[in-house]
Formats: C-alpha cells, structure tokens, sequence
C-alpha cells in the first residue's frame, strides 16, 4: 500500500484478551469456621466472628476501635482500615467510598463480642479490639495472626483458606439467607453490583441440596 499502513496487524498473541481465571473460593461451612474459632487464641476468636459473619475486611477488623462497636444497636461502624506498608501500620479509608458504612452483626455474637470488650480491650473509646499483645496501643502484627491462622486453619483442614476468603463465606452465607443484590452491595462495602454478583451466583450452588431436601419428603415416613 502507499500509504504504508496494514490491514490488519501482525502481531498475536495467544490468549493476551482473555482475562486471567480467578482462583476458585470454596466457603468455609459452619463446622469448620466453629473448629478455627476454637483453635484461635482466646483474644483473636472475634476477628474471625468479624470477618466470617459480618464479612469484613481484615484490614477493616484490625483497625476498629471501641467505639466502632455499637452493641446496644447490634451494629459496627466501617470508617477506616489498616494496611502495613515496609514493616507499619497505615491508616486510610476502606478499600472504596461504599466501604464506608454501617454492618448489622447476627444477634447470636453479641454477647461473645462483650465479653471479648471485658477481656481483651482496653478502657476508652480509641482502644484497638485487637491490638499488639506487648502494646495494646500498636496494631496486631500480621506476622502473628498470620501464625495463629495457619494452626487453626490447619486443625480444621482447610489449609488452602485464607483469613481474607473468611469475607467470602459471609459474602455467600448472607446470599444464601436471601439478600438482595442491592444488599449484599451494601453490607460488603462495594461500590458496583458486579461485585456482589459473584455471591449470589455462589449461593445457586444450594439448589441441588434444595432438590435432595425435596425428595427427602417425597419418601414414605418409617413407622
């Protein structure tokens, strides 16, 4: 051609639109999330309370402070997370602007999170719920709830779990009560519907229990 321009263009590349899979989450169950619960030390089981039914952010757990909590109105204040950058702890905003909100806590953990308030937070508003154990003033080192995970992970034989999949099985346990699009958007934080999508999808994995169950009474009663 003389205007020196191709067609089409010459270079491929096998798969470059294609994005790449995500690794598949399989939610923990209720028995396994009671197993790490019991294998947590006694200071960290309500991290996983908060991460599991409440399906916060880990960075979101690690930041709340007494104030955040509202037991009288069984709800937590989202305002701010922590991420650790070259050794320290950083203090920001959630992940996105929705993740700034309010997350009503299932009945069944408050009375286990005012305990954990009496046992292991200090006096005062600004108290860490879970903060370093030399310095109730710094934030919990990731190094040691990362130990503390793999052992209780371990004991409930899920070592592919990660603390942050514990968001994913509150994602999909609350898809499975019947949440709306709309709500789930709101109680994880996320600033798109898409977002939340996944979890509904995840929850019409239980449409093949739902069919057994049926069966189930379908066959005669035994006398």
């Amino acid at each position: 051609m003389t205007d020196e321009l191709l067609a089409t263009n010459p270079c491929r590349i096998r798969s470059a639109s294609n994005p790449p899979t995500k690794k598949e989450i399989r939610p923990a169950t209720v028995d396994e999330l009671a197993v790490i619960e019991r294998e947590m030390p006694a200071r960290l089981r309500a991290l996983v309370w908060l991460c599991a039914w409440c399906a916060l952010r880990s960075g979101e757990v690690l930041e709340l402070r007494r104030r955040d909590l509202d037991l009288d109105r069984g709800v937590i204040k989202v305002t701010r997370a922590v991420s650790w950058v070259k050794g320290q702890p950083i203090i920001g905003t959630p992940k996105s602007a929705a993740g700034t909100r309010e997350v009503s806590i299932p009945p069944h953990l408050v009375p286990g999170l005012r305990q954990h308030l009496g046992d292991h937070v200090c006096p005062g508003a600004d108290a860490l719920l879970f903060p370093s154990v030399r310095e109730h003033a710094r934030h919990l080192q990731p190094t040691v709830l990362r130990t503390a995970w793999q052992k209780a992970r371990k004991a409930a034989g899920r070592e592919d779990l990660r603390i942050h999949d514990l968001r994913h099985t509150g994602a999909t346990m609350a898809a499975m009560t019947g949440a709306t699009l709309a709500e789930l958007q709101a109680r994880l934080g996320h600033s798109t519907v898409a977002a939340a999508l996944r979890y509904q999808h995840a929850a019409k994995g239980r449409d093949a229990e739902i069919a057994a169950k049926l069966s189930d009474l379908a066959r005669p009663k035994q006398e």
